[in-house]
């Protein structure tokens, strides 16, 4: 377990949520699905999210039930262990409809 304040893991899971809503601006699914480079920068940031999620304390994580803890920590399991497995249209999906509400539930908790 990290010595960082488990707040600071907050912070990065609301700037990586800001940096991938930059990284997508403006575009469509499809856009995104042949734009490589913020394919990748995106699932680097959802690496990120994940990463920081787990290194959340467990009795944290529980006060908090309404977030996908474990969501994110699949997620960035799935980028570590199976990349090349990756649904582009699920990670799409993830980005724009999930996001949104995960942002502000991280919000809440910071608050």
């Amino acid at each position: 377990m990290s010595k960082r304040d488990w707040k600071l893991f907050l912070e990065d899971i609301l700037e990586s949520i800001e940096w991938i809503e930059d990284f997508i601006k403006g575009m469509d699914a499809e856009s995104f699905a042949c734009d490589r480079k913020t394919v990748d920068a995106v699932v680097r940031n959802f690496e990120i999210i994940g990463e920081a999620a787990k290194s959340i304390p467990v009795d944290i994580r529980e006060r908090h039930q309404g977030v996908d803890w474990s969501g994110m920590i699949g997620l960035r399991n799935r980028i570590a262990h199976e990349y090349f497995g990756l649904s582009l249209p699920i990670i799409w999906k993830i980005a724009v409809d999930d996001l949104p509400k995960l942002k502000n539930e991280i919000i809440r908790i910071e608050e």
